[in-house]
């Protein structure tokens, strides 16, 4: 029993960090005023730099800040087209959906002659498992630093919006980006540096899934994350504390489809339904508490300075 709860608990931590991430993401990027639902997209570039980096460089931490790097430098797309030709944000991120799997897969089967690439041992170090605790039941605890670092992230950004006047900044060019103007605030500025973070984030939520969790880049690496990221957002109302616990929610649902569809499971669940359990219970979410949750007042709006 301990040692199914405790996998229980690994595999929701595991697959909860990469939707940490994104959501994070989205909560920087929306606090701002900016729409970005292209952060599927972003995290499938970041996770296709991350596993080819790792794999010639041999170093994962490289492969993890590339990540970053890359998904900073596609969101910088969404940034101009959003912020300084003040595109449909919506259309702007369906962009970044298509282009992101479609650049990954080209530069994957470019540089390995296949649509699939795996790493040998190239993968982020885990706190815990079998190198800690030998065979007791603890070793189920399979968690990597990913985890911690999500954690902290969230803890960072909720320290930037909430204690910090740059925070404030970003809050009040989402809210009301006329008054922010009026207030010496830089509107462009401030939603092209959220924008960029976002992307940065989502990166960094791709590589979690490459480098900790699947070890491989292949199409489906990201399926569907970055869209049950935004929904964590939503949930969440839009801050970092909420969308985190979010995220573990959406982690647990994915961690009951790992555990309820194993040999040993005590309860006998059609696959099917096991596969569509995290995209159900996402479904669900938006149903109930989408009419609840607030978004930021100008989330959505181009801001052209001088009209009121």
């Amino acid at each position: 029993m301990l040692s199914s709860l405790l996998l229980l608990i690994g595999i929701t931590l595991m697959y909860s960090t990469p939707l940490v991430f994104g959501a994070l993401g989205g909560v920087i990027s929306e606090r701002s005023g900016v729409v970005n639902i292209g952060i599927e997209g972003m995290m499938t570039v970041g996770a296709f730099t991350a596993a080819s980096v790792s794999y010639f460089t041999g170093n994962p931490w490289l492969g993890l800040l590339a990540a970053g790097a890359a998904g900073g430098l596609i969101s910088l797309l969404h940034a101009i087209a959003s912020v300084t030709f003040k595109a449909d944000q919506t259309i702007s991120g369906i962009a970044i959906n298509l282009i992101g799997p479609g650049v990954s897969l080209f530069f994957c089967r470019l540089l390995f002659s296949n649509a699939t690439m795996t790493l040998p041992s190239n993968t982020l170090p885990k706190l815990f498992g079998e190198n800690a605790f030998g065979d007791s039941p603890a070793k189920n605890l399979n968690v990597d630093i990913t985890v911690v670092l999500a954690l902290i992230a969230a803890v960072l950004l909720w320290f930037f919006l909430y204690r910090t006047k740059w925070g404030l900044h970003v809050r009040a060019v989402g809210e009301h980006p006329a008054a922010a103007d009026t207030l010496g605030i830089n509107v462009g500025r401030t939603r092209y540096a959220c924008v960029i973070a976002s992307g940065i984030l989502a990166g960094f939520g791709g590589a979690s899934m490459t480098l900790a969790i699947i070890s491989q880049f292949t199409p489906t690496a990201i399926s569907g994350q970055g869209f049950i990221a935004l929904a964590a957002v939503i949930f969440g109302k839009w801050t970092p504390i909420g969308a985190y616990g979010a995220c573990m929610l959406f982690g647990f649902a994915q961690a009951l489809t790992v555990v309820l569809g194993g040999n040993d499971s005590i309860v006998a669940v059609p696959s099917q339904i096991l596969a569509m359990l995290p995209y159900i219970l996402t479904i669900v979410v938006l149903i109930l508490f989408v009419g609840r949750s607030v978004a930021p007042k100008a989330d959505g709006e181009p801001y052209e300075k001088g009209v009121r």
